[in-house]
């Protein structure tokens, strides 16, 4: 896996209605995941192996194995070929 600088990944929240407890939820990076600079991982998120997370990129749902990722909110553009890469 690579993390490029300034990526954050949050694993906590505020509740919506109670704004008193404080709710976590795990982030997972899979093998071989790319995190472009100063994208942002939200909670309860996972990224699947080798996929790409473009930089600046605000990642609110899962993103597959293979997949490439950009936006705010990250969306899904395009899916690798998973036989180019050495396994």
């Amino acid at each position: 896996m690579q993390i490029a600088g300034n990526v954050q990944l949050l694993s906590n929240n505020l509740d919506l209605y109670d704004r008193q407890i404080l709710t976590c939820k795990p982030v997972v990076i899979k093998d071989g995941a790319w995190i472009g600079a100063g994208a942002t991982i939200l909670p309860g998120v996972t990224i699947g192996r080798s996929a790409i997370v473009g930089a600046a990129s605000v990642v609110t749902h899962d993103v597959g194995d293979y997949e490439v990722a950009v936006g705010s909110p990250a969306r899904v553009i395009k899916t690798l070929d998973r036989d180019k890469f050495k396994q």
